[in-house]
């Protein structure tokens, strides 16, 4: 069998170069399936504070999320879907979140794309799939305007908050009820 078998590779790369193209070990794909199961048994065993998540499907890698609008806040009680992407890296690099129910906030775009800085340059491999639930329904009641991905609906939170707050409630409404 010419170019190698199937068996483990004696290298410490999870990539190698075949043919031209890249391809991902299946150790580290293993390691990262295994990763993620420990992490669904954790979140079933103790899920956080209004927020849910499970793969969609039979795919581990491809899970959907709900998180629950907090009381007190213009999202209260609005039911908010998100689409959490895992690399057959993971945990060495972040998942993948986007939101698919449409809300107004200065740290979620028009497609749903998140800022928040553990998805990004302070991710951790220490980080899962709890704490970063956790963290997204943080940016519900302390959102970032300072880093924001929509400028317009940050500068509205800092200059009138009761204003950003009535929109932010009617978004609530009309998209996650």
């Amino acid at each position: 069998m010419a170019g190698g078998g199937g068996g483990r590779s004696s290298s410490s790369s999870a990539t190698a170069t075949a043919a031209g193209g890249t391809w991902v070990s299946t150790t580290s794909v293993s390691a990262s399936r295994k990763r993620i199961q420990r992490e669904m048994s954790e979140l079933n065993a103790d899920p956080p504070p209004h927020c849910s998540a499970a793969p969609k499907g039979d795919n581990l890698f491809h899970w959907v999320a709900t998180i629950i609008g907090p009381p007190g806040t213009p999202y209260q009680d609005g039911i908010f879907f998100l689409d959490i992407t895992f690399p057959s890296e993971y945990p060495y690099q972040p998942p993948t979140v986007v939101f698919k129910t449409r809300i107004y906030h200065c740290n979620v775009d028009a497609v749903g794309n998140l800022n928040l800085d553990i998805l990004k340059d302070s991710w951790s491999p220490a980080l899962t799939i709890t704490k970063i639930l956790t963290a997204i329904r943080a940016i519900f009641t302390n959102p970032d305007p300072y880093t924001p991905l929509i400028s317009s609906v940050a500068r509205l939170y800092l200059a009138d908050k009761a204003k950003h707050d009535e929109i932010a409630a009617g978004w609530t409404l009309r998209f996650a009820k």
